[in-house]
């Protein structure tokens, strides 16, 4: 039997992004109807749906050799795993997800030390519970399998809830007084597979592939061709990664330029670049940036 590394992908709202950057990287992963077992074209890869609540847990104990999740699981669960990267991309955007204590709109509540004696609801109890008590507060936490927005304040004085852009939260008339902690997709590895030099070889690849494909999320290439006497003027617009490419073409006198930029300023550079002197400018798109 080959190689194989058993890795957990992330069941939930995190999973057709993770599949779309395991896409970018280079991975086509597909899942039939109501499997847990996606298909991947790389017989060295084995991977599972894990919920990212507990994905943690079956890398430490070695269920699992590696695997994305939450690193505000990892601390919730007090995970003993290496955190091979940093993967830093959500469902909707590519900021942090935050946990946030709210309260309802009209509530009188405005910090964490207003609900000394409160009962609050949420489904990270451990980071709640160290939250308060590092701010002196005694209330009581308890567990959420769900739907907890709608528990306040019926049920229970506040909420910990796990937010992107608060849409939710504001639907359902709540208000943040508190952001808790901030999280990040994190790449992870059973310790015993992590001293294993193929599957730490294996992960290493990987961890270099998303990553590059995630840094190419926010760059677009560009093109261009310019006349030697405004080579200068061209390539001093430039905000590259390092130098400029630039080859000299057939034509007598004129230069063809390649370079890597941040999408958000092609918009404003390229009426510049076209100002300048250059010409035959193209834009396309990338899979990976590998610094």
């Amino acid at each position: 039997m080959p190689n194989q590394l058993i890795l957990g992908l992330p069941k939930g709202s995190l999973e057709q992004a993770t599949f779309d950057l395991f896409a970018k990287a280079g991975f086509a992963v597909s899942l039939s109807r109501r499997s847990y077992y996606p298909t991947v074209d790389d017989p060295e890869l084995k991977p599972v749906l894990i919920r990212p609540q507990e994905l943690s847990r079956y890398v430490e104990g070695g269920n699992l050799d590696c695997g994305l999740t939450g690193h505000d699981w990892i601390l919730e669960n007090n995970s003993d795993v290496v955190e091979i990267c940093e993967l830093e991309y959500s469902k909707a955007t590519d900021n942090p997800v935050r946990w946030v204590l709210a309260v309802h709109e009209d509530a009188p509540f405005q910090r964490a030390e207003d609900l000394q004696g409160k009962r609050i609801a949420t489904e990270a109890v451990n980071l709640t519970r160290r939250f308060l008590q590092s701010k002196g507060v005694d209330a009581e936490i308890e567990f959420s399998w769900g739907a907890t927005e709608v528990k306040c304040p019926s049920l229970v004085d506040a909420i910990v809830e796990l937010t992107e852009t608060g849409s939710s939260l504001r639907a359902n008339r709540l208000r943040i007084i508190e952001t808790i902690a901030e999280s990040t997709t994190r790449f992870i590895a059973n310790k015993a597979a992590w001293c294993d030099p193929w599957k730490r070889t294996k992960m290493e690849h990987m961890a270099l592939l998303l990553k590059g494909a995630l840094l190419a999320r926010k760059k677009v290439g560009l093109k261009l061709n310019v006349a030697e006497r405004d080579a200068d003027a061209v390539i001093a617009l430039l905000p590259c990664l390092k130098e400029p490419t630039v080859s000299h073409l057939r034509a007598k006198d004129w230069l063809a330029v390649e370079v890597v930029v941040d999408e958000k300023v092609v918009r404003d550079l390229i009426p510049k670049l076209k100002a300048a002197g250059a010409c035959d400018i193209i834009e396309y798109p990338l899979n990976k940036v590998i610094p």
